[in-house]
């Protein structure tokens, strides 16, 4: 027997005031040179659908008002708060002094499988991702607590910005719901 969809009105969500005046879940999205306008529309949903505090734009990202952002975020960029640093160095000392662990979303010597992975629910983290074509920037790797690897088993190396960062915010948000042993 198959389920009736349910209509969006019956799926009890907040609305864009509820959200910014919501407690904090302790996660923000640090967005590294990112090229394409639809990947950091496409963060902005996925941010607001994990319920993270902020993303911090740097480097070459596109910022709203955009009508490519808007497109992909379908006004996600209107409930989660944003800030542009040109140098991304400048977000992660900021983060750094907010006690945030600042963990890059890279393949590294040392980087710790997402499996791995479980989020302290007493930490903040800011999870940064980088650009399509060549990650997050090595400066920032250097800077960062740790290096968090999406485990992946085809031919390709690397996995689409947005795509990666709705896996990341997903697995971050599990510490609410399982047991971090």
């Amino acid at each position: 027997m198959a389920d009736r969809k349910l209509l969006n009105i019956e799926l009890g969500r907040m609305t864009v005031d509820e959200y910014r005046t919501s407690p904090e879940s302790g996660i923000v999205v640090v967005l590294d040179n990112i090229r394409s306008a639809h990947n950091v529309g496409s963060a902005f949903r996925s941010c607001d659908s994990f319920k993270v505090d902020k993303i911090y734009l740097c480097g070459i990202c596109a910022v709203p008002p955009s009508p490519e952002i808007h497109k992909s975020a379908i006004g996600a960029e209107f409930s989660v708060e944003w800030e542009h640093y040109d140098e991304t160095m400048d977000a992660v000392a900021r983060l750094k002094s907010e006690g945030y662990c600042v963990v890059s979303v890279e393949q590294t010597e040392h980087s710790v499988s997402l499996e791995g992975f479980s989020a302290s629910p007493d930490r903040k983290y800011a999870f940064i991702f980088g650009n399509e074509v060549s990650g997050v920037a090595q400066d920032v790797v250097d800077a960062s607590d740790f290096a968090l690897e999406i485990p992946q088993y085809g031919t390709k190396h690397s996995l689409n910005v947005s795509v990666s960062v709705g896996i990341i915010l997903w697995a971050a948000h599990r510490r609410s719901s399982v047991s971090q042993g």
